[in-house]
């Protein structure tokens, strides 16, 4: 009898060490997967964070770069012309002869003239406040003016 429960003993305990490896090489568990998932969120809202930041900061860099185009343009103009357009002829006047005046040699902007990053027309004014010739300036992400997000061409948008 004592060799019998020997043996048995012995393969109830390679048949634990079997069951125990199997289940070992089963797959993960919660724990694991769990962990592995609060990382991944982690990531993600970082990375998330990350492009917002970015994708704002490069509409503002295009609004200041546009605004930058139009100012060359109206001095373009105001070359030829004589004098800047007025706030009811707007910047159109870049893209477009006002009235037929002959001595218009635009268009003077190398693209179309489009709206702010935001889907915004700019703002043109002529003449600007301040004693400046003109003002021109995008309404920001918020799309009202004269609020702290507003682009402007009289500042330093940087």
């Amino acid at each position: 009898m004592g060799v019998i429960s020997d043996n048995r003993e012995e393969d109830m305990r390679e048949d634990l060490k079997r069951i125990r490896s199997e289940k070992s090489e089963a797959g993960f568990t919660l724990v694991e997967l769990m962990v592995v998932v609060v990382i991944l969120a982690m990531l993600a809202g970082v990375l998330g964070i990350s492009v917002v930041d970015r994708v704002r900061t490069s509409r503002v860099k295009i609004a200041v770069l546009q605004i930058s185009q139009f100012e060359g343009a109206l001095m373009s103009y105001s070359f030829d012309m004589g004098r800047m357009p007025s706030t009811s002829e707007g910047l159109q006047a870049l893209a477009q002869n006002p009235g037929g005046a002959d001595n218009w040699k635009g268009p003077y902007l190398r693209r179309r003239l489009s709206n702010d990053p935001w889907g915004k027309a700019y703002i043109y004014r002529s003449p600007g406040g301040g004693g400046r010739e003109f003002d021109i300036l995008s309404v920001g992400p918020d799309g009202e003016e004269g609020t702290e997000d507003d682009i402007c061409s009289w500042e330093d948008n940087n």
